[in-house]
């Protein structure tokens, strides 16, 4: 039997399933020293735009106020269907995090040199989560190291390809 050319056997993405958004300078900027998961409490028209990937957590941040972690930032689009109930696009939203989590995790944050920053947010069975990490801002040294070391990989991986 010959094999069908044109269509791969991918299974369909499930919609409550999914990453959103990725906060892609977050890894170039900071050095990730422990990541969490955590929820996000949101009104009806943020979700709706979150599931039309209308967010952006580039500028997007963490802080610990009153026992409280509150994601600052983050801009999601206003939901056009929502015309009067609709929400302000970089309000600062609270993240859902148990008392414990927040004293382990979130109070790391509060130390010198350390920051709270958003990596992704993504749909887990149909909940909203940020994946959050508590990170150590690079130098520009440090990050033109990095950006050296990854090309120096890519050139190895490339000659060994070229050798094979």
């Amino acid at each position: 039997m010959a094999a069908k050319k044109g269509k791969s056997k991918k299974s369909p993405e499930d919609p409550n399933s999914r990453v959103v958004c990725r906060n892609r300078r977050a890894r170039h900027n900071y050095e990730i020293l422990e990541e969490m998961q955590c929820g996000i409490a949101l009104k009806g028209s943020e979700v709706k735009s979150i599931r039309n990937n209308k967010v952006s957590l580039e500028e997007a941040y963490a802080r610990v106020s009153n026992g409280e972690v509150w994601l600052h930032g983050c801009d999601i689009a206003v939901y056009p269907q929502a015309n009067v109930m609709n929400h302000e696009p970089r309000r600062i939203r609270k993240l859902l995090l148990k008392r414990s989590e927040i004293r382990k995790f979130a109070e790391g944050g509060t130390q010198q040199g350390l920051t709270l920053v958003p990596l992704k947010m993504y749909f887990t069975r149909g909940l909203v989560k940020v994946s959050l990490a508590v990170a150590r801002g690079r130098k520009q040294h440090d990050k033109r190291q990095k950006l050296k070391q990854a090309d120096d990989r890519r050139s190895m991986q490339a000659a060994l390809k070229r050798a094979h």
